[in-house]
């Protein structure tokens, strides 16, 4: 089975990874789940993630081709327009980020938006392939984090977002809307039926107790073995139990809100408003008693 290299890139801030993906036959390349850095308390974004990796792709004359998001995340901002604009790339996700959009347009007042995808230029059909360069992947979908989630298989490698993490960290939580735990139990059992040696990258990684470094990589053999959540012999209702009573304890991204508005337009700005300012909406769920 062909190999892509893949080159990680570990942000700290929101301790995501994001990949570059390349086949090295032909040079071309994807990347995946890219960072735009935001600080919230000044409103002000910056590109110094994504351009390390158009760094590493001109150093390696690479020619971006896709920019594949695994799902609308909820803890970061896509930096997919700055690498579509600066490569040309596509930028796509999975069909089902129109659930999304249908979700949570009445939330943020996004009129304007319409819950058709067309924002991004691709929207992945299950088990659709795609092409980069001489290596063909293919989508599948994993709902259950979110509706959108999207394993990317490339080669003897996929890359599985926020579904499934480190063997020692254990899985995603569930809680969002649109998110299910007995749904994401069967996602995971669908990855996890890829062939024992197929590399797996995952979209973050948080140093579980006891780990001293940031890891990323592992396989579909060791995940069946060691995962602490969804190892082989761990059933449906034991892991749903688990993963239900987890979520209960679980803060809210500390980006929810700026990210879900941005995202679900691919990593687009809500157009300015008449003065030609643009705004992120914040929900309030209850109002102070007076």
């Amino acid at each position: 089975m062909t190999k892509p290299a893949v080159t990680a890139f570990f942000d700290p801030t929101t301790n995501t990874i994001s990949y570059l993906v390349a086949d090295p036959e032909s040079s071309r390349a994807a990347v995946i789940d890219p960072v735009l850095d935001f600080d919230v308390g000044a409103g002000t974004f910056d590109t110094a993630c994504a351009r390390k990796i158009l760094a590493v792709a001109a150093a390696n004359r690479l020619r971006i081709t896709w920019v594949l998001e695994t799902h609308v995340h909820a803890d970061h901002i896509s930096a997919a327009p700055f690498i579509a604009a600066h490569t040309g790339a596509k930028v796509g996700i999975s069909e089902r980020v129109r659930d999304v959009q249908r979700q949570f347009i009445p939330t943020f007042g996004t009129d304007d938006l319409h819950p058709d995808g067309k924002v991004f230029d691709h929207l992945f059909a299950d088990l659709e392939t795609f092409r980069i360069g001489a290596l063909q992947g293919q989508a599948l979908h994993t709902p259950g984090h979110t509706p959108a989630c999207a394993a990317y298989v490339i080669g003897d490698a996929a890359f599985v977002g926020d579904t499934l993490f480190m063997p020692d960290y254990g899985t995603a939580r569930a809680d969002f809307p649109g998110g299910d735990a007995r749904t994401l139990y069967r996602s995971i059992r669908r990855i996890l039926a890829l062939p024992p040696e197929t590399r797996l990258f995952v979209g973050h990684d948080y140093k579980a107790p006891g780990r001293e470094e940031f890891a990323w990589e592992t396989t579909v053999a060791t995940e069946r073995a060691h995962n602490i959540h969804v190892r082989d012999g761990i059933s449906e209702q034991a892991f749903v139990l688990m993963r239900e009573a987890r979520d209960a304890t679980l803060s809210p991204p500390k980006l929810l809100y700026p990210s879900i508005q941005m995202n679900m337009r691919a990593g687009h700005l809500p157009p300015p408003d008449a003065r030609g300012e643009r705004y992120l909406r914040i929900p309030i769920k209850s109002a102070p008693r007076v």
